[in-house]
C-alpha cells in the first residue's frame, strides 16, 4: 500500500550537482561484511592511499561546495589511515561522517576518531549482513546493536550517531519497531534512515550497452538473474510508518531524474523527549534551516551537531512561521500543564529518512536521484557511488534497452 504524498506540498531540497550537503568519498573497497544489499564489490586490496584520498577531496573542491563528506566504502573503518582521512577532511573545514557497520570500532578507535575531528558516525545495521553472532537475529532483536553503537558515541560525546538499514519486502512490517527503538532513544539517536532494496536485474527484457558496445551486465556486484520484481517504493515505507505513527509525514524531498513526481529521498523531522514525541516539522523549517545555513556559510546544510540537536525548544521560536511548530508547541505545553516537568526537560530534533534508490523502467530508463547527495569521484568526474562499479567495469554507466519481441 503507498502513502498518498504531494510533491507539491512538501519542500524541494535544493541540492544540486555542484552546490550540494554532502560529497561521498570512498578510501577502500574492503569490508568485513558481505551484506546482501551492497552495491560494491569487496576487494581486499581496494585501499587508496592517502594522495589519492586528497586527490579524491580536491576533485570535490573544484566541482562541488559541500558541508560534509560521507566516508565510506567498503568499509573506511578497515583503513590502516582512516584517523589520518578523517583528519585531512576535517583540515579542509568540512564535517568528517564515518559510514560504517560498525564491526571494527573500538573504544581506543573512536578516540583517536574523536581527536581527529570526525563529526559523527552512520551505522549500517540490518539483519540481510550475516553479522557474526547476529546472522538470525530480526531487525527487531538487532536494536540491541543499534543500542550499544549509539550508547558508544554518546560516551565519547559531542559526535553525532546514525543509524541507517536496508528495507527488503519481508523485513518492512519490522521498519516501525526500528523507528519507536530510535524515538526511545531520541536524545542519543540523530537520524534514522531507511533504504529501500534495488538490483539490477540480469534476464530476458534487456540488453545491456556502454557507449554503444554490449556488455556483459551481470558481472556487476548488485545485478541478478532473480526475475522477482523489487519494487518496493519510498512511499510503501510510509504507509508502513503510518500503521503505528498515524502523524508521520516528510517535509523535504528530492524527485527522480525521470520522473518529478517521485520520491527519491523524503525527509522528515520530529521533535521529543525521551519516550514521547511532540510531532512533526513542516517544510517551512526545513527551507529555514537549509536557506538560513546557506546565507550563512554559503553552504547547504547536512549535519548538525548533537548539542544543537538537543535545544529543540529554540525551534518552536519560529512556531510563527511553520505551522507544524505551532501544533508541537500546543501538545508540549499541553504536556506540561498535565505533568510540569515536561516543560523542564530538553527537546531533542530526530531526523527520519527514506531513500528510494534508482529505480529501472519497462523503456529502459534510469530513475536516479536528482540532485544526489551521494556522489563520489572516478576518474576526475562527480559519479553516482550507488552506480560506481559500472564506470570502473565498463567506462561509463551502462545503459538498458528494451529487447525487441
Amino acid at each position: 500500500m503507498n502513502a498518498t504524498i504531494d510533491h507539491r506540498q512538501l519542500y524541494r531540497l535544493p541540492w544540486s550537482l555542484p552546490d550540494n550537503a554532502i560529497a561521498w568519498l570512498e578510501p577502500t573497497k574492503k569490508c568485513n561484511l558481505a551484506c546482501l544489499g551492497c552495491y560494491r564489490e569487496n576487494d581486499p586490496r581496494g585501499h587508496k592511499t592517502l594522495d589519492e584520498v586528497r586527490h579524491d577531496l580536491d576533485v570535490f573542491e573544484r566541482f562541488r561546495t559541500v558541508d560534509g563528506v560521507s566516508i565510506a566504502g567498503g568499509d573506511p573503518l578497515v583503513h590502516p589511515e582512516i584517523v589520518e582521512i578523517v583528519r585531512m577532511v576535517a583540515q579542509d573545514g568540512l564535517k568528517p561522517i564515518v559510514n560504517t557497520n560498525g564491526l571494527a570500532l573500538t573504544e581506543k578507535l573512536l578516540g583517536e576518531l574523536k581527536d581527529a575531528g570526525v563529526a559523527g558516525f552512520t551505522f549500517h545495521v540490518d539483519s540481510k549482513q550475516g553479522r557474526p553472532g547476529w546472522k538470525q537475529a530480526d531487525e527487531i532483536e538487532l536494536c540491541e546493536l543499534r543500542q550499544h553503537y549509539a550508547e558508544m558515541v554518546a560516551a565519547a560525546g559531542g559526535m553525532g550517531c546514525s543509524f541507517n538499514a536496508t528495507v527488503y519486502e519481508d523485513t518492512l512490517r519490522y521498519v516501525p519497531d526500528v523507528l519507536q527503538w530510535a524515538q526511545r532513544n531520541i536524545e542519543i539517536v540523530n537520524t534514522i534512515v531507511f533504504i529501500a532494496f534495488r538490483a539490477g536485474v540480469v534476464g530476458n527484457d534487456f540488453d545491456h550497452y556502454v557507449r554503444g558496445e554490449p556488455v556483459d551486465f551481470s558481472t556487476v556486484p548488485y545485478a541478478t538473474t532473480d526475475q522477482t520484481p523489487h519494487e518496493l517504493q519510498s512511499t510503501d515505507i510510509v504507509a508502513e510508518i503510518r500503521k503505528r505513527f498515524g502523524d508521520f509525514a516528510p517535509a523535504a524531498y528530492l524527485n527522480g531524474t525521470e520522473r518529478p513526481d517521485t520520491f527519491k529521498w523524503l525527509l522528515g523531522g520530529r521533535l521529543g523527549a525521551k519516550g514521547k514525541i511532540y510531532g512533526y516539522v513542516g517544510p517551512r523549517s526545513m527551507e529555514l534551516a537549509q536557506s538560513a545555513h546557506h546565507l550563512a556559510t554559503g553552504r547547504y546544510l547536512a549535519y548538525t551537531r548533537p548539542q544543537t540537536l538537543s535545544h529543540g525548544r529554540a525551534m518552536l521560536l519560529l512556531s510563527a512561521l511553520d505551522p507544524c511548530l505551532r501544533t508541537i508547541a500546543r501538545r508540549w505545553l499541553a504536556a506540561g500543564g498535565r505533568r510540569p516537568s515536561r516543560l523542564l526537560e530538553r527537546l531533542h530534533f530526530q531526523s527520519v529518512m527514506i531513500i528510494q534508490p534508482a529505480d529501472i523502467y519497462e523503456d529502459g530508463r534510469q530513475n536516479m536521484c536528482d540532485g544526489c547527495p551521494d556522489m563520489t569521484v572516478w576518474n576526475d568526474r562527480l559519479v553516482w557511488s550507488c552506480r560506481l562499479e559500472e564506470p570502473e567495469r565498463f567506462g561509463d554507466f551502462v545503459q538498458m534497452v528494451p529487447k525487441s519481441g
